[in-house]
């Protein structure tokens, strides 16, 4: 069961709470439709259950709150908006991202994209999809973890009728099997025809909360729509005929060729229509809205029987539900998840992988990085000057990075930005949960990736400057992995510092800006801080050290231990600790921040 209890949103400045002490419940095995007009605060109060948006009130998903709940998406599937994917990924792509991220098998997305009807698309790329496609794609999204409770925000929209009717069974079938379903729209006669239970709010207030038949009987009117080109004439002739037979018909004029009747039927209005020789080119049966039932009818509604109840004036039989395809209830699930839930993601590195080498872009990157590198390096050798730690590198002192630090750095902000602009995870809980396990994994993911751009350009540099000028041209450094380990250093830095920079600001530029700032900002100061009569050579440190340990160590160890402490005591290095300590104490400041908020 679905409990709503006193949701209140926050009034932004002088405006009335969108959502103003609403409660209301959704029972199991009933598809419940919260219907409202544009702006009577439907979207909202979904936010609020969900923890989306601030306010006061609280909602129970079988008797906890969302925030307790270990696996939110083996709880509640929620659809709100369009799919929030990147638009190059592909639909099996970001289904089984999805998977990764809920724990549930890989191959719960190709059961889903066929039970949605999508099996044929499954490698169109989400930015191909049409508005209707996506709507499928979002409701397989919501299908993902087999959850218990579905909360839909306009789930018809952009569907065309088939579809439609398509989706209501879909929902009664999950109702039927136990489920929870609480789906918004602002149409009546889908609320009518679709739902078991309606809640009627307006303005964020509950004005109705009532079964399907009783919604029927207080809130829908059958109608006749008529089409004409003489609609005046053939008003005024209704109105006349309905007066001498004092019968209660009201003839609504909808502008132009329309009129819209009350209380009358099709065969009536076609004699009348004859007598009076008026053409008709439209005559046809509908069902319309009366407007929200006044807050003062809303007790006791849900215990009257509907064929007890009086029409609205006008006359008419109103039927107590309208028609349903018998169709509808027969749509297919996907079979039931076995096995106990873990905390989501339950495969954070897998996920993180999927995200990362699902697009083209971070191979883009790397691409990009050791062509600019081979291109920078082969300039360096053609002018001279630069020694070989720096032409390997491709670093000049023009440039704050190398090009395979600022690559590395552009993967990681990339890690969380790309996260903040097309969510991935969507459990019903901001875009991104900070979770350690997911936090941990983006940082082995990208600083692996990182480490392994900068050897390649390293040995991409070397290999074509020996192969261009001679191995006696440029010969390798003998403390070569000093310096190996010093750029991967670097490379890793600047990815986790993008990481963290994306992560707490949630934007991709502010990621890149962490890198930038380190070489431009911080350098300079502990270049300045270090300088002095303080400093210290480290020339005996490995004679001292050698001293210290009981085991024997070869000679050659000495100089590439020297080299190392040389790389670590580099302003560059100390300003990217530095860097690094300050990022990592902001993110866990606003995570435990956005924990308590919630």
């Amino acid at each position: 069961m679905l409990q709503a209890i006193g949701l209140t949103s926050t009034p932004r400045r002088d405006q009335p709470a969108a959502v103003n002490d609403l409660t209301f419940e959704a029972r199991p095995g009933l598809v419940t439709a919260l219907l409202g007009a544009s702006g009577a605060g439907k979207t909202t109060t979904l936010r609020l259950m969900l923890g989306l948006e601030h306010g006061r009130g609280v909602a129970y998903f079988r008797g906890r709150p969302l925030h307790r709940i270990a696996q939110p998406a083996r709880e509640v599937g929620v659809l709100l908006g369009d799919v929030p994917g990147h638009p190059q990924r592909t639909a099996k792509g970001q289904l089984r991202l999805l998977c990764a991220a809920a724990g549930v098998p890989a191959s719960r997305a190709e059961e889903l994209l066929d039970v949605v009807g999508l099996g044929a698309l499954r490698d169109e790329r989400l930015g191909n999809l049409s508005l209707g496609m996506d709507r499928r794609l979002g409701i397989a999204s919501a299908l993902l973890g087999d959850p218990h409770t579905l909360v839909l925000d306009a789930p018809s929209a952009d569907l065309s009728p088939r579809e439609t009717n398509w989706l209501h069974g879909l929902l009664h079938a999950h109702a039927a099997q136990g489920g929870t379903v609480l789906f918004t729209t602002d149409d009546p006669k889908e609320a009518a025809r679709a739902a078991d239970r309606i809640v009627t709010i307006d303005a964020g207030r509950l004005v109705a909360d009532q079964d399907a038949a009783s919604f029927s009987v207080t809130r829908l009117r059958p109608r006749v729509a008529i089409r004409t080109p003489h609609a005046a004439r053939l008003a005024d002739a209704l109105s006349k005929e309905a007066r001498a037979r004092q019968r209660s018909v009201e003839v609504v004029a909808d502008g132009g060729s329309r009129l819209t009747v009350y209380g009358s039927s099709c065969p009536e209005i076609g004699d009348t229509a004859f007598r009076h020789g008026v053409l008709v080119h439209q005559l046809a049966d509908e069902i319309g809205d009366t407007g929200p039932v006044p807050a003062a009818r809303q007790s006791g509604e849900d215990d009257v029987p509907a064929e007890g109840r009086g029409g609205p004036a006008g006359g008419g039989d109103v039927p107590a539900r309208l028609p349903v395809p018998a169709a509808r209830r027969t749509a297919a699930l996907p079979p039931p998840l076995e096995g106990r839930p873990a905390r989501s993601p339950l495969r954070p590195v897998r996920y993180e992988l999927r995200r990362m080498f699902g697009v083209r872009t971070a191979p883009l990157i790397v691409a990009a990085a050791l062509v600019v590198s081979l291109a920078v390096a082969l300039v360096l050798a053609r002018t001279g000057g630069t020694p070989p730690s720096g032409l390997f590198a491709a670093w000049p002192a023009l440039l704050p990075l190398p090009p395979a630090a600022m690559g590395a750095g552009l993967i990681g902000a990339l890690s969380y930005g790309d996260e903040f602009r097309h969510p991935a995870i969507t459990g019903a809980r901001g875009t991104v949960p900070r979770r350690l396990g997911l936090l941990c994994a983006k940082l082995a993911v990208t600083g692996t990736a990182a480490v392994v751009l900068a050897l390649l350009a390293a040995f991409a540099d070397g290999g074509v400057l020996r192969l261009l000028y001679g191995a006696g041209a440029f010969p390798v450094p003998h403390d070569w992995p000093a310096l190996c380990a010093g750029w991967a250093g670097l490379s890793l830095g600047c990815a986790w510092a993008g990481l963290l920079g994306a992560g707490i600001f949630r934007v991709t530029a502010a990621g890149v800006t962490a890198v930038v700032a380190v070489p431009v900002l911080v350098v300079p100061l502990v270049r300045k801080a270090l300088t002095g009569p303080s400093a210290h050579p480290l020339t005996g440190l490995p004679g001292q050290l050698r001293e210290l340990t009981w085991l024997g160590r070869p000679h050659e160890t000495d100089g590439w231990l020297l080299s190392a402490l040389r790389m670590v005591t580099r302003p560059e290095a100390a300003a990217l600790g530095l860097s690094l300590t300050a990022l990592f104490c902001a993110f866990a400041f606003t995570s435990l921040r956005r924990k308590a908020r919630w």
